[in-house]
C-alpha cells in the first residue's frame, strides 16, 4: 500500500498538499515577476528550484504525476534561464503559468483523496506546447537537471511525456 492509499498516512498527505500550496503561490510571484520583466531570468532559477523542492517532496508520498510534471518544470525553468530571447522567455512564462494551473489542479484532487488526478485533466493541448517549448531546449545541457549518470537530453523529456501519457 502507498503513502496515498493508507488511511494512517493521509496526514503527511494533507502537510504535503498544504506546502505545496504554499510554494505554488512562489511559483504564481516568480511567474508575476517574470511577466513584467522577462530579462530577469534570475526569477527561472528560482521557479527550477522551487519546482524542485515540490518535486521531490511528491517523490517521496509517491504522487508521481506531480512529480513527473515538476520535474519537466524544473527542466524547463534551469535551462530557459540560459536564453536571452525575450519573446521566447515570454512564451516560457505563459506556458509554465500553465504548468502551474495544471499542478494546483492534480494538488487539490490529491487533498481530495483522489490520487489519479491526471484522469480528470484534459493535458493534450498542454502537452503539445510542452514538447513544442522542450524541443527549444534541447541543446542546452545543464547539471541542475541532470538525471543519474546522463544529462537530461531530448529523449529523457519525451520519456518524462509518456511516462505521463502525454
Amino acid at each position: 500500500m502507498s503513502i496515498l492509499n493508507d488511511p494512517s498516512m493521509k496526514e503527511i498527505v494533507d502537510d504535503f498538499c498544504e506546502e505545496a500550496d504554499s510554494l505554488f503561490n512562489l511559483l504564481e510571484n516568480s511567474l508575476n515577476l517574470l511577466e513584467e520583466d522577462p530579462r530577469n531570468t534570475r526569477e527561472l532559477e528560482k521557479f527550477g528550484q522551487i519546482i524542485d523542492r515540490i518535486m521531490g517532496a511528491a517523490k517521496s508520498i509517491g504522487a508521481t504525476e506531480i512529480a513527473l510534471f515538476c520535474e519537466l518544470g524544473k527542466t524547463i525553468g534551469y535551462k530557459s534561464s540560459q536564453i536571452k530571447e525575450i519573446p521566447l522567455i515570454e512564451v516560457v512564462v505563459a506556458i509554465l503559468f500553465d504548468s502551474l494551473d495544471m499542478l494546483r489542479k492534480m494538488n487539490q484532487s490529491l487533498k481530495a483523496g483522489n490520487n489519479t488526478s491526471m484522469n480528470q485533466l484534459n493535458t493534450k493541448a498542454f502537452a503539445t506546447r510542452l514538447n513544442w517549448l522542450s524541443a527549444k531546449f534541447k541543446d542546452i545541457e545543464r547539471a541542475s537537471c541532470a538525471v543519474p549518470d546522463e544529462k537530461l537530453n531530448q529523449n529523457s523529456i519525451d520519456e518524462l511525456m509518456k511516462s505521463l501519457g502525454l
